[in-house]
């Protein structure tokens, strides 16, 4: 009589461990969402074939096994969003994972500078900072500029004459490489009904990306933002220069707050 030894024991419970981690993360990603939803209705498909199957229901037994010999496809066209967003994930490496800054101190306090001007004055923006994962599919769409990230260049885009306000503005390598850029809408459905397209937009990219994005209210001129499908909202300039030292400077030792002090005005 053969009996496991202790090295197949092992190895099957490190085999079961890991496929019931990864059913997890993947039941956990979906909860709440359109995929999950989806996910659930696939499933009551491959029940009812199951169910069509052991009752010898022969017509819808032929229907469901046509469209389940396509799942393949299928899986691939409803969850590319999700499968993009997980391969992201997973093309991060763990072992090198700090975030690069993307330029020196003043060019956070160019930027809060002006999302604390615009805001005080309720003009809209859209301010998406590259990390890791490149946006260039996201500026053919836009203006390219290439210009230094100023006070008044940030400005003078989202004043409301200008003819590419209604855009995102995307900084790579702490430079402003366009404007007027369309992002992609989240698909989130539990959002708060204040929040508008600029928010939206500013939620899907970093669903999609690894990007932070900066929002200005128009209405209520309120300073959010999206990092990582989580959207920070009513933050205070302070707050803000916080939020981009610690995600884009870790590690380094901060400015003395008081030399910031015209921020806030």
């Amino acid at each position: 009589m053969w009996l496991p030894s202790g090295f197949d024991i092992l190895r099957a419970v490190v085999d079961i461990g890991i496929v019931s981690y990864i059913i997890y993360r993947i039941m956990y990603s979906l909860r709440g969402t359109r995929a999950g939803q989806m996910a659930f209705g696939l499933l009551i498909v491959v029940s009812a074939f199951i169910l069509s199957q052991y009752l010898n229901l022969t017509m819808l037994q032929w229907m469901l096994n046509n469209f389940l010999s396509s799942i393949v496809l299928i899986l691939i066209v409803i969850f590319q969003n999700d499968i993009r967003k997980a391969l992201v994930q997973v093309g991060k490496n763990p072992f090198f994972s700090s975030v690069p800054s993307f330029g020196a101190p003043l060019i956070i306090e160019e930027i809060v500078k002006a999302v604390n001007q615009l805001a005080g004055r309720k003009i809209g923006a859209i301010i998406a900072i590259e990390r890791k994962v490149i946006l260039n599919d996201f500026i053919e769409i836009g203006t390219k500029i290439d210009a230094n990230v100023t006070k008044e260049i940030l400005m003078s885009i989202f004043l409301p004459y200008s003819p590419i306000h209604d855009g995102a503005v995307i900084i790579q390598r702490g430079r402003i490489t366009a404007a007027g850029c369309v992002l992609p809408l989240s698909s989130t459905r539990d959002l708060a009904p204040d929040l508008g397209t600029r928010h939206r937009a500013a939620l899907g990219l970093s669903e999609e990306t690894d990007a932070v994005v900066i929002v200005v209210s128009e209405e209520r001129g309120e300073i959010s933002v999206a990092v990582d499908g989580s959207l920070y909202r009513n933050l205070a300039a302070s707050d803000l220069r916080f939020l981009l030292y610690e995600l884009f400077e870790e590690g380094k030792e901060k400015p003395d707050e008081t030399l910031f002090a015209e921020s806030e005005v």
